[in-house]
Formats: structure tokens, sequence, C-alpha cells
């Protein structure tokens, strides 16, 4: 039995690296995808570089996407708004590289386990056989960090990389979007709707979302520049205001506030303090290469 271990990439070596670390003693192949256009459609060149990790070769496979969807929405003849469309264009831009991703792994046995995470999660294996697992779904409840390895936001629950056998794999988008919740055996909308299950794990102490472990300017560039991401343009955060959150300890996004309420949920006025932790709490290679990622401490 194999496990694999897949991400979509834009250009995160820290973050990669750091995963390689921590899951290569779990993981028997590393899938990462990266395509030459971002979300928005821009063209972009290819950022990965395979020979950084000469030691993790053998178990990287490297995918390129080097075309767009077929079925992109056209902008300028489409009605309906324009930043709408643009949403809807970047989740199929999503969904193909991600699909891109489905068909390596369904080269592989269909016992084998896929594990689908952003970029910036990263699983915590340590206490989970695989093999022995019996569920049809494996959810990781992990904790969320902004900017700094060691700052937490407290009392949230992020339920990032998720899990299954190749042969329960309908794809990897439907494997991303499982509702985190175990439905009991008596509910009979769990035969048709795909996102529903009654076989579920949540694996707690599930692992670690480093979010927004970038500099201000990578951090503002990124918001400012993907469509799918368009909080900061809207609600007029600009670079200074990127880096008194760093400085400060806060984030402008409120996880817990109404989703349909932008202005509750992102925005100037909204603070929501981060916390530090101990660093117990932290991957053991991390903590015991604490001194090679220093700046990235608070």
């Amino acid at each position: 039995m194999k496990t694999i271990d897949c991400i979509t990439y834009f250009n995160e070596p820290l973050l990669f690296e750091l995963r390689l670390n921590i899951l290569n003693n779990f993981v028997d192949e590393f899938i990462v995808c990266e395509a030459k256009y971002t979300h928005a459609g821009r063209k972009k060149e290819l950022n990965f570089n395979i020979n950084k990790y000469e030691k993790f070769k053998h178990k990287i496979n490297y995918v390129v996407v080097d075309n767009e969807p077929e079925d992109l929405i056209d902008v300028i003849t489409a009605k309906g708004p324009k930043n709408l469309i643009y949403r809807i264009n970047a989740q199929k831009r999503i969904f193909h590289q991600r699909e891109a991703i489905l068909k390596e792994v369904k080269k592989n046995n269909h016992d084998d386990w896929v594990i689908y995470s952003d970029s910036d999660e990263i699983p915590n294996l340590e206490n989970l056989n695989l093999e022995k697992c019996n569920n049809k779904i494996v959810i990781f409840n992990q904790k969320l960090f902004y900017y700094k390895f060691n700052l937490c936001l407290a009392d949230n629950n992020w339920f990032g990389s998720k899990a299954c056998r190749i042969k329960d794999l309908i794809s990897i988008t439907h494997l991303r979007n499982v509702k985190t919740k175990k439905y009991s055996w008596w509910r009979l909308d769990t035969l048709f709707k795909k996102e529903k299950f009654i076989d579920l794990l949540i694996v707690q102490n599930g692992g670690w979302h480093f979010t927004e472990v970038k500099s201000p300017e990578e951090i503002y560039k990124k918001h400012i520049n993907d469509e799918h991401h368009d909080e900061f343009e809207l609600t007029g955060i600009n670079l200074d205001d990127v880096k008194n959150m760093i400085k400060n300890g806060y984030i402008h996004y409120n996880h817990k506030a109404d989703k349909k309420d932008l202005n509750k949920r992102w925005g100037k006025d909204v603070k929501v303090k981060l916390t530090k932790v101990n660093e117990e709490s932290l991957p053991e290679y991390l903590i015991k290469n604490r001194k090679k990622y220093l700046e990235w401490f608070d």
C-alpha cells in the first residue's frame, strides 16, 4: 500500500521543503502540480525546481498544466456581474489543475491512499496508520497559523487536508468539498448527497495550516492579483495595513462571522488577535530545526 500526498503549487518553496521533511517517513509519492496560468488567467513562469530537493527527488512527481480549461466563460460577452464571472473561471482553473492530479493518482493501485491539501496545509500522520484505517474518508482537523510558525488563531478548527483510498476517490475537488461532519447511520440523505458521509474519520491534532507565511509584499501581491481572493481590493486593505497586521499580530478576517456579511468578515476595522503558541504543538522537525527557520518565528 502506498500513501500519495498531492498539492497544487504556485510558488511556496519554504513550505514545500518543510512539507517534504515532515511527511517523508509516511509518504511514498509527492505529486506536485503547477499550472502555467494563475487562477485569474494570467500567464506565469513555472516556479517549481525539483533540483532544490535532491534528497526527495525520487519521490516527487512533478506535473505541469500548460493549457486553460475549455469551458471558461467569455467575460466580455457573458451577462452578469464581472467579479462573479472571474470567480467562476478561477474555480474552473482550480478544478482543471486538480484533474491533472487525478490522472496521475489513478495510475496507482486502487487500495492506495491519496491525501489532498492546499500547499500550506500539512497533515499530521504521526499517530495515524492509514493501512489499518477502514474509514472511507479521513479529514484532518488542523491548527491555523498566520505569518509566523508560532502565531496561531486560537479556538478555530481548520479542516484542510483530506484523504481516501483511490477506489473511493470521485475527484480531487469532490474530496476537497466533503462535509466535515460525520452523519448518523439513519440519515437517508447520505445516500443521495455525495459530499455527506457516515463512514468518516476526523483526526484531531491533525496537522498545521501555515497560511500567509510570506513577506508583507508577497501577501499583498497574492491578494490583489487573484480574482479568487478579491477581499483586499473590496475592503481597501493596502500594503501598510498588511505590515501592521504582521507587526502587531492580528488579522483583518473573522472566520466566525457571517460569510454573507463582508463588512463583519473582512475589513480594516476587523481585528482578530493571534496567539503565540507553545512550540510543542508544532511539527517535531520544525522544533528541531528552529534555527533554520528563525525569521519565521515571532
